[in-house]
């Protein structure tokens, strides 16, 4: 039944990760770039600064815009920043990291659209809290017709949260925990679940102040680790970035343990591991910044972008430069099992120490996080009753996840991150007249301000 099943999901994931999905995502990335005329790159500083000020938040929200940014890294900052990065390069070769870096830099425009929506097309719930995301923005946004579109995100996002967020951060973890300190999987799972319980509990407040505080430390430690190795391994730099930009657009012969790889599958799953990691474009993220205490979307937009560029540009980039500077990109390993092996060829007894706390931290910050954007979708669907009943399911899936197969995992979650970027991009495209105007009006404000 299992392999019947995931035949059916290999044939559904070939069709919505092809070339039309790529086309899609990069390019209404790359529209919203240009109608927004490289805003995002322009005022990459500004956001920095905004983000530094936004710690306590001015206006009407549950949590601080710098919270409402770390509820969106705990969920964005996960397995793909390790395991995906490296499952990227063994499939796609160095080149894949190229196209992660293109999919970041046009998503930080995606990303921005999203949340200046999310923040204009916001509701309150009967609790009084903020809610918002693609769903109210498709609502909202394009009228009581497209509404069953808002609907099908909705479902698409509670089912793909239990893979995304859920299942597959508990796989990696035990898989690390197992093969480091011989942890074995079940009791890896079964205190995840007891963990994330006991945030849970406390709403989205304790879920932004739990992010607030590990998010930051938890990047630090990790990027800390690779930059040493990159000190280390220096000169294999030069030749570690002609092979990114090399083999992005010319195929990678076998070497080594490495089967070789044709440029579309540089493409497929740079863009693919990109979008998995990032989340641009995928309608995750503005879940989280529709509940931060701001009056104007522009600016919370403008901190919901550097979401995209630290995952992306600074983290996973230092995954995948240390992968590839160790050599150990061509030995055959995959997943969180080569990003291990590069750091413990460098820094041996200490490099495996840090990926394996470094899942662990991400994976737990991410099961946070993909809990309150399924709960708020589940919310839209079914009301505030569906809240508890959500939360125990979701507690429950973690030690599930823990002892289930990673390959059929990682072939679900790609294939539901398409699904549910579909009507997402689809109303940003429809609605970005909307993103265009509201920037330009900040933007002319701003200027007259400054003069």
């Amino acid at each position: 039944m299992l392999e019947w099943v995931s035949e059916v999901i290999t044939s559904v994931n070939g069709v919505v990760w092809g070339p039309l999905m790529l086309v899609l995502i990069l390019g209404t990335g790359l529209y919203l770039m240009s109608g927004l005329r490289l805003m995002p790159l322009r005022q990459l500083v500004s956001a920095f600064v905004l983000l530094w000020r936004g710690r306590s938040g001015g206006g009407d929200g549950e949590i601080s815009p710098f919270n409402a940014l770390m509820t969106s890294l705990s969920a964005t900052v996960g397995t793909g920043n390790i395991a995906g990065v490296a499952t990227a390069i063994f499939l796609g070769g160095p080149g894949a990291l190229f196209w992660m870096w293109m999919t970041a830099l046009v998503g930080m425009a995606t990303k921005y659209s999203e949340a200046v929506l999310a923040v204009h097309y916001r509701e309150r719930d009967a609790n009084g809290n903020h809610v918002g995301g693609p769903m109210y923005y498709i609502k909202n946004g394009l009228g009581r017709r497209w509404r069953w579109m808002g609907t099908t995100f909705a479902l698409l996002a509670v089912v793909a949260g239990f893979g995304i967020g859920n299942t597959i951060q508990s796989n990696s973890v035990a898989d690390a925990m197992e093969s480091t300190f011989h942890v074995p999987p079940l009791l890896t799972g079964l205190m995840l679940s007891v963990m994330v319980f006991f945030v849970l509990i406390g709403g989205v407040r304790r879920i932004g102040e739990v992010a607030g505080k590990l998010v930051p430390l938890m990047a630090l430690l990790y990027v800390g680790g690779g930059i040493v190795i990159l000190v280390i391994n220096a000169p294999a730099i030069p030749g570690a970035l002609e092979m990114i930009f090399t083999y992005a657009f010319t195929p990678v012969a076998a070497t080594g343990g490495f089967a070789g790889a044709a440029v579309w599958a540089a493409i497929r799953f740079g863009v693919a591991r990109g979008i998995f990691s990032n989340e641009a474009g995928l309608g995750s993220a503005p879940i989280a910044h529709a509940a931060a205490k701001t009056n104007s979307p522009v600016t919370q937009g403008m901190i919901a972008m550097l979401g995209t560029f630290i995952d992306t540009i600074v983290i996973c980039s230092i995954t995948g430069l240390v992968i590839i500077t160790s050599g150990e990109w061509s030995s055959g390993l995959s997943g969180a099992s080569l990003s291990t092996a590069a750091f413990e060829s460098v820094l041996p007894g200490v490099g495996g120490y840090i990926v394996t706390i470094g899942l662990v931290f991400f994976a737990f910050t991410t099961l946070l996080g993909w809990s309150f954007y399924g709960e708020k979708s589940a919310q839209f669907l079914f009301g505030e009753k569906a809240i508890t009943p959500f939360r125990i399911a979701w507690v429950l899936a973690i030690p599930l996840g823990a002892i289930a197969q990673l390959e059929f995992i990682w072939l679900l979650a790609d294939t539901l991150n398409a699904l549910m970027a579909i009507p997402n991009l689809i109303a940003l495209i429809l609605l970005s007249p909307v993103v265009f105007k509201l920037s330009k009006r900040y933007f002319q404000k701003k200027n007259r301000e400054s003069q």
